[in-house]
């Protein structure tokens, strides 16, 4: 009894899920729509393909080809942002292990265009383990990852750059302040001699100025007499000189002892 009614409660899971894996019924209009896009993406007139890629997939949303083919479509008009989730869809929801392969392959090249190689090689990977023999595959992988490579050596190569940069600049901006304190030392030297030489100078302009201004100032010069005054100045002179001596001689003859005569 309990088994009939375990059976019951999951019969509605089961009948969902066989509807579901049940393939989607192409139909017949919905094929030649698919062929009129694929006749003119091989005139490489893509955007007319993709019109009609996009009709046949509003008509049937599940037509996974139709949704493979839209991607192609909007990759070779270069717009491979556009692209990518196309192929995304279809190699998630596609049962066929080729399509499947074939979405992957080319989400590994969209990744290519946008240099996302990481992305790339993850794809191009999953590729190879549906389709082991595709050689492009393994030719897009193997180049992939040199450019993944390449890059990275490249970033390491500026980035040791940005270092010895970072370096030189380190250093030139100690010579640079090393010289201005030199240069500053200089200045003050510099500074120190001019106002040397200026005190110098200006001493030596002082010295200068004083010695012009005594030369500018007048000596004072000798009395100049005449002859006649010069006459009156011996005869004063002579005439004092002989008053003085007649002083002295009056003092020697009172200062003289008087010689008296004897009596006989």
């Amino acid at each position: 009894m309990k088994n009939i009614i375990y059976i019951l409660l999951l019969l509605p899971f089961l009948i969902y899920s066989q509807e579901k894996e049940k393939p989607v019924k192409i139909k017949v209009e919905d094929k030649q729509i698919l062929r009129s896009g694929n006749d003119l993406y091989k005139q490489k007139r893509f955007v007319d393909a993709e019109v009609k890629y996009k009709k046949a997939l509003k008509q049937n949303p599940h037509y996974e080809t139709a949704g493979y083919n839209l991607g192609n479509a909007v990759y070779e008009q270069n717009r491979f942002k556009e692209a990518l989730p196309q192929y995304e869809l279809v190699a998630k929801s596609t049962k066929d292990l080729e399509t499947k392969a074939k979405s992957f392959h080319n989400i590994g090249n969209v990744s290519m265009k946008e240099k996302q190689y990481d992305k790339a090689i993850d794809a191009y990977k999953k590729s190879m383990l549906l389709n082991p023999t595709d050689e492009e595959t393994r030719y897009n992988l193997a180049l992939a990852q040199k450019l993944k490579k390449d890059e990275q050596q490249n970033k390491d190569k500026d980035k040791n750059k940005d270092k010895e940069k970072d370096k030189n600049k380190d250093k030139n901006d100690q010579n640079k302040d090393k010289k201005k304190e030199e240069g500053d030392d200089e200045q003050k030297d510099k500074d120190q001699n001019e106002g040397d030489d200026n005190k110098d100078k200006r001493d030596q302009d002082k010295g200068g100025k004083d010695e012009q201004k005594n030369k500018q100032q007048p000596k004072p010069q000798p009395n100049k007499l005449s002859q006649q005054q010069i006459q009156q100045l011996l005869e004063a002179m002579n005439n004092e000189e002989n008053k003085t001596q007649k002083k002295v001689n009056a003092r020697k003859e009172r200062g003289k002892k008087v010689k008296k005569e004897k009596d006989w």
